[in-house]
């Protein structure tokens, strides 16, 4: 059996389930919730947070605050799609053009290790995903191994089965928990939000003064991370 008519099958059963269908509209709304009080922001032309100038994200974020219109450009295109999310008939667009955002968002906030959105972020790709895979009927002419004219299956207009998908949402709650350990604990140091919280991690770690020196590389200093780590390494790394 081709892949192309596995993959329909398998959609089209999923979209006649009912569990998938509220899934999908927690998603799309959770989404949009999001997007939209950070957009207006950037649309009213103001800094996003509150970041010292010396943290890795405050650095980005300063920067991308002075870029004169790209700045609100992102607010209406972060606005745009958070809206078509909520109009069903827009929703896969608006998925399209949300992807791209908040997957760059999700690697920024991995790359400096930014708390604030180091859980979020990514959890925000994997539901944009979900969205994505929902509305595969429409997109699938893009993969190579859908050729036109092909057979069509059938839409579904409602959910009918209302059986619960124990599988499904056993497999999205084990890839939360295994996906928030892995942040929350997956790096030696952070540079956190402030000094203070920086320096909360220092009483756990092997070398207290390296750890210390960190915080103040980050918060004070203001050298790039990358830098404030290798000087850390030097000096001995957190305990295991």
């Amino acid at each position: 059996m081709p892949i192309s008519t596995m993959l329909d099958r398998l959609h089209a059963s999923v979209k006649q389930n009912r569990w998938f269908w509220h899934f999908t509209v927690f998603c799309r709304i959770a989404l949009a919730a999001g997007f939209l009080p950070s957009g207006f922001v950037k649309i009213m032309g103001e800094r996003f947070t509150s970041l010292s100038v010396n943290h890795p994200m405050g650095h980005y974020l300063e920067a991308l605050h002075k870029t004169g219109f790209y700045y609100p450009f992102i607010g209406v295109l972060q606005m745009t799609a958070a809206f078509f999310l909520l109009i069903p008939r827009l929703a896969t667009i608006g998925a399209l053009i949300y992807f791209p955002i908040i997957l760059n968002i999700c690697v920024l906030s991995v790359a400096v290790r930014f708390d604030g959105s180091l859980l979020n972020a990514p959890l925000m790709v994997m539901a944009n995903l979900y969205l994505l895979c929902w509305d595969y009927d429409k997109l699938k002419y893009i993969f190579p191994f859908n050729r036109l004219p092909e057979p069509e299956v059938r839409p579904v207009a409602k959910a009918t089965f209302r059986t619960f998908p124990v599988r499904f949402f056993a497999g999205v709650a084990a890839t939360v928990i295994l996906l928030a350990f892995l942040l929350l604990t997956g790096f030696d140091l952070k540079p956190r939000n402030h000094t203070r919280d920086c320096l909360t991690q220092c009483a756990g770690s092997a070398n207290p003064q390296a750890c210390e020196d960190f915080c103040d590389c980050i918060h004070r200093q203001g050298r790039p991370l990358d830098e404030c780590l290798a000087n850390y390494y030097r000096q001995g790394p957190a305990k295991k």
